[in-house]
């Protein structure tokens, strides 16, 4: 008995150690996540994650997609927003053909939701962190000290806080976690964006978002792809859908770690550049802005010609390693 239970043993920790031996002719991989779950890909592994869900995300959907929550109106006419948000660090997403990464989400998704309200109205997060980590949510923007997510660390298996404060000032602003080390959280992916409206609104237009991220597959600090909305090359070979004529609006955000700096350029185009987003007349007229990291802006054009308009970083290198994409504009009928 004891012979045969060494045996199984040792075939065990071969089977699980040398995994592409057990699938010599179909190329996949067979590990044991850390709770015992096995895990089959043909693609590479990179940080085994705890579970064995994978998580799909939609470049498509993201782009246009405004949480604006839970809106009711208090005693006095403040209009309230209530949002739940909560962070999870095990999931496994296939960032590029092949390559699949341990990320961490807000409301399950790389990057978070974008949480959108207007200048003056109250904001509620109820955040909820079901990590295996400590994990907060840190808003750029006014708010209260004690509801700046440096300080209170939520604690991981289901710890809660609530914050709460007036929207302001208006403009794009992006969200993270704040807990050290920083740059572990944020290239791991818990962050998003927060817009803030004027009481007054903005021209009607094509509204996008684009969060200009990057990730390190192989943990030695710098990047090996980079995108905009997550999946490299991904509006490159899926162009956004535009009309001629039509005004079109992209809130961008810049949450590239380890770089530090990122650009974007237009092509066959110039655009209005509105610094932050936080006033109503744009700062100049050009088809190229240069954003440090969590740096941010809105971007207004139209396009008067129809056909296919490339948009990339200008830093070569970020271009060839996914971050390019292309709008296609066609005439309305």
């Amino acid at each position: 008995m004891l012979f045969v239970l060494v045996v199984t043993a040792v075939l065990t920790t071969f089977y699980f150690a040398y995994p592409n031996s057990s699938n010599a002719n179909t190329g996949e991989k067979t590990f044991l996540s850390h709770n015992g779950a096995v895990i089959k890909t043909t693609g590479e592994v990179l940080d085994p994650v705890y579970s064995a869900q994978t998580l799909e995300f939609d470049p498509d959907k993201y782009l246009r997609e405004f949480n604006y929550g839970r809106v009711s109106k208090l005693a006095d006419g403040t209009t309230l927003r209530e949002f739940t948000i909560i962070a999870e660090d095990d999931k496994m997403m296939e960032i590029s053909p092949g390559v699949f990464y341990n990320v961490w989400t807000f409301n399950g998704t790389v990057p978070g939701p974008t949480i959108r309200a207007t200048e003056g109205d109250l904001v509620r997060i109820h955040f909820i962190n079901n990590g295996a980590r400590s994990h907060t949510m840190h808003f750029h923007g006014e708010h209260p000290g004690e509801m700046d997510g440096v300080f209170e660390i939520v604690g991981a298996g289901g710890g809660q806080f609530t914050y709460e404060w007036i929207a302001g000032p208006v403009g794009v602003h992006p969200y993270h976690c704040h807990v050290m080390p920083l740059e572990e959280h944020i290239i791991h992916g818990l962050y998003g964006v927060y817009i803030v409206d004027p009481k007054d609104g903005r021209p009607q237009a094509d509204e996008m978002v684009m969060v200009l991220n990057g990730f390190d597959t192989d943990f030695d600090t710098e990047n090996n792809f980079y995108a905009a909305n997550t999946i490299p090359f991904y509006y490159q070979h899926h162009p956004i859908q535009i009309s001629t004529n039509q005004l079109i609006r992209v809130y961008v955000v810049n949450m590239v770690e380890f770089d530090p700096i990122n650009n974007l350029h237009l092509h066959g185009n110039l655009y209005q550049y509105y610094p932050t987003g936080t006033d109503i007349v744009p700062s100049t007229f050009t088809d190229m802005i240069t954003l440090s990291q969590t740096e941010r802006g809105i971007m207004e054009f139209s396009h008067s010609y129809p056909g296919k308009y490339l948009f990339h970083a200008h830093k070569v290198e970020f271009s060839e390693k996914g971050w390019t994409g292309l709008f296609l504009a066609t005439d309305k009928e």
